[in-house]
């Protein structure tokens, strides 16, 4: 699409001149003169606009605008066209992928029902908008439509009984036909979709809530249908003392409306459930600043912006997409990506993140990652993906769910006998009411919903605490979890070491040295080999080719350069090339390592040439947050790759007692391997390619979020700030999760368990209780949205440290 005018129309002198070709601007609906107005192009078509703010918005989403009318607005020759400007709700885009609830294993292209719970689809991601696809809105109509005819139904019906009307003949008639007519019209109207859903459960077998509903409503407005229309086919026992025999059309009615109530109230639920998805989706902006190559700018939609793109970044406007900067500086707030509150500085060749927000500087930066690729849409997806998984606790409900609805038919059965043999008369009628309010007070989908809705509501939480599930197994595992395993490098430490020292060896040039060095480590993507290309570029050495580059994890990387072959790592590495170390070197590595760095031997043609110090400072509240964490209880190891001089300087400082040092990553895993096997339930924290192996063997692994791909793939939890508090952050919110869990499993069980035995009548001999079923329907429609709203407390409940 592309945008260019001037800011604003001529004089209307000047659009009276050129009258003949006008077009009607697609946002506003104003008629403007097409030779003297902005325009824009949008697949193929041209659109021309009033006002800066209508292009913007325009390029900004033009489908918002051209739902209704693809082509309505654009010009097409002379004259102009008469379309008002219409919208209406934004659908959702063509091959959505929409869900259930419930039963996240069900997905389809386009909105649907459920074929196992009947619970209508949603989509995988949620739209930014509420209700992008108009649901809410539709059921919120229907509702007060049914509403509207149900008040007739049982005003008309319960009148005679609460204030003693009785209508003369033939108006008794007359409200008859019209009681049965709205019922009617609101059952088999208004309840169609629950008949629907029913049927379908029966074909594969998988009776849901809708069976009941469906045998519920369908039985009262079929037997009072027949009963209204044919009464003397009814033995006596059905007939009152007025010879007539009795119908509940306001029963189904009243059922039907208050089930469709039940629907809305649990829809505005999830609806909110969702909110921490849309918050996340809101942070991109609509559209970037690009500068072109000949240095014109203009506003495109963020779908248009490509990799390479030198964008421009003003204050006050969030970063389009992940790149680096290549002028300018500023302050960022990052906070609603990390939690942290502090914008952080930016300068030339920092790294920009899509969705921050700029604060008080300009600059320019060029795209890296764009569409799916940026780390707010791989975030956004983690976040889907957590949300629609299962948590082990919803095994337990889909056993108890497998075997419910049978139950209850059988129990609807039993009461219809038992009562139809000992009830009091008339006894049909009794054994009638009482079979319907058990098929309609039986709630299989608050048990169903109890897991997968605080699941949904917890990963939102976490999402905005920089804590990101990857699946609902991760947030109930977390909690219980009694070794922390933790790398030193990227996880203790900043993971951004700097070039400390460079020594050489019998007269090897330094220059020479950090050349070979960064040769070597150019390739690697570990923060070490960072510090190293870093420090050789600032200095303006030219850095020579690689060839044959081989990466040894846990011990370096070798390669040739100029001809020769070289090799940069640890002391493990020179024992594998079978390269001699002088006593003197290692000695002097020694020193260095006792204050706290790190030290890599350079070797060339198998001898030692230099040897290269990096010091990398402990991240800011790591000792706090492992003493957080040893307050719980939790035990800390720290397991590295690096020597076990520098590491054990480091665990000092930090209070660790246990360290596994020289450790390769294949050891690492060992070493998860062994804890479990004693029982223990290991978190594994790590952040690079040597974490991989150990965070994909722990019972929970956690990667920090700056970390390599493969690590952040590799575990099932991953802190976008990349600090440890927010290990006890997450476990506190795995505590709060699963304790919600256990609260809505306890209200669905108890709610089933007291409300079905009520309503097969075992207090009428006691207490003479029978259950209407309207009061059935309404208690039915109330556990469903109890249960979503107990799970929505998780958004504000305080997440503390346990001891």
């Amino acid at each position: 699409m592309s945008a260019h005018g001037h800011t604003h129309c001529h004089s209307p002198a000047a659009q009276a001149r050129n009258a003949v070709e006008r077009a009607t601007d697609p946002v506003c609906g104003m008629q403007v003169a097409t030779a003297s107005c902005r325009h824009a192009d949008h697949q193929g078509n041209r659109y021309w606009f009033c006002s800066d703010g209508c292009l913007n918005k325009f390029v900004a989403g033009p489908g918002k605008y051209l739902a209704q009318d693809p082509v309505s607005h654009a010009a097409h020759g002379h004259g102009h066209h008469d379309h008002e400007h219409t919208r209406g709700h934004l659908e959702a885009p063509a091959g959505t992928v929409y869900t259930c609830p419930m039963h996240p294993e069900i997905r389809q292209i386009g909105p649907g029902h459920c074929p196992k719970c009947g619970m209508a689809l949603e989509p995988v991601l949620p739209s930014a908008e509420g209700d992008a696809g108009g649901e809410l809105g539709a059921l919120t109509r229907r509702f007060w439509t049914l509403v509207a005819l149900t008040i007739p139904v049982f005003v008309l019906a319960m009148g005679p009984h609460l204030f003693g009307w009785r209508l003369p003949p033939p108006w008794n008639a007359v409200a008859g036909w019209i009681e049965a007519a709205l019922a009617t019209a609101v059952v088999l109207w208004g309840g169609a979709s629950f008949f629907v859903r029913g049927w379908r459960s029966l074909k594969p077998w998988s009776p849901n809530m809708y069976t009941l509903i469906a045998l519920g409503t369908g039985v009262a407005w079929l037997y009072s249908a027949v009963a209204f229309l044919f009464p003397d086919i009814f033995p006596p026992g059905f007939h009152d003392m007025r010879g007539r025999v009795g119908v509940y059309f306001e029963s189904a009615a009243v059922i039907v409306t208050l089930v469709t109530l039940g629907d809305w109230l649990e829809l505005r639920a999830r609806r909110r459930t969702g909110s921490a998805l849309r918050a996340l989706l809101d942070l991109a902006p609509k559209t970037a600043r690009r500068i072109a190559v000949d240095g014109s700018e203009s506003d495109v939609p963020l779908d248009g912006v490509q990799a390479g793109d030198v964008l421009r970044v003003r204050p006050g406007e969030k970063v389009p997409v992940d790149g680096v900067i290549i002028d300018g500086a500023s302050h960022v707030d990052e906070s609603m990506l990390t939690g942290e509150s502090m914008p952080v500085a930016k300068d030339r060749d920092d790294r920009a993140i899509g969705g921050t927000v700029n604060q008080d500087g300009a600059f320019t930066m060029r795209a890296e990652k764009v569409g799916a690729e940026t780390t707010l849409s791989r975030i956004v997806t983690l976040v889907a993906q957590a949300q629609r998984s299962k948590a082990p606790l919803q095994r337990v409900a889909d056993r108890v769910a497998a075997w419910f609805v049978p139950a209850v038919v059988v129990v609807a059965v039993a009461a219809f006998v038992a009562w139809a043999a000992v009830g009091p008369e008339p006894r049909a009628t009794h054994a009638l009411i009482a079979a319907v309010s058990v098929l309609i007070i039986a709630c299989p989908c608050a048990l169903g919903l109890a897991t997968p809705i605080s699941i949904m509501v917890s990963s939102g939480r976490g999402a905005h605490m920089g804590v990101l599930f990857r699946d609902a197994t991760a947030i109930e595992t977390l909690r219980n979890a009694d070794v922390l395993l933790v790398d030193k490098t990227g996880t203790l430490t900043e993971g951004k070491p700097s070039l400390h020292a460079v020594e050489t060896v019998d007269g090897f040039d330094e220059t020479d040295a950090l050349a070979l060095a960064a040769a070597l480590e150019r390739s690697s993507e570990h923060p070490l080999a960072r510090a190293i290309v870093t420090a050789t570029e600032v200095r303006g050495i030219t850095i020579p080719r690689a060839e044959g580059f081989k990466a040894l994890p846990g011990r370096g990387v070798s390669a040739i350069v100029d001809g020769h072959v070289a090799a940069i790592g640890n002391g493990k590495l020179l024992d594998e090339l079978g390269v001699d170390t002088d006593p003197s070197v290692a000695a002097r590595a020694d020193a260095v390592r006792n204050e706290g760095a790190t030290v890599m031997f350079l070797a060339r043609d198998g001898k030692v040439v230099a040897s290269l110090s990096v010091a990398d400072r402990i991240k800011d509240g790591t000792l706090a947050a492992l003493a957080v964490l040893r307050e719980e209880g939790m035990r800390i190891v720290m397991l590295t790759g690096d020597n076990a001089i520098t590491a054990q300087t480091v665990a000092q400082k930090l209070g660790i007692e246990e360290v596994h040092a020289d450790v390769s990553p294949a050891g690492k895993a060992a070493v998860v391997e062994a804890l479990k096997r004693e029982g223990r339930v290991v978190a594994m924290a790590g952040d690079g390619i040597n974490d991989a192996p150990a965070l994909a063997a722990a019972d929970i692994g956690v990667a920090m979020g700056a970390g390599a791909d493969v690590a952040l793939e590799s575990a099932p939890v991953t802190l976008v700030r990349g600090d440890l508090s927010g290990i006890a952050r997450a476990r506190a919110l795995s505590r709060a999760t699963v304790g919600n869990i256990h609260q809505n499993l306890f209200f669905a069980f108890v709610y089933n368990a007291i409300g079905v035995p009520i309503a097969a009548g075992v207090l009428y001999p006691v207490f003479g209780i029978v259950l209407s079923p309207m009061i059935a329907a309404l208690a039915m429609s109330l556990s469903s949205v109890s249960v979503v709203s107990n799970a929505l407390r998780l958004r504000a409940k305080r997440l503390e440290a346990r001891a």
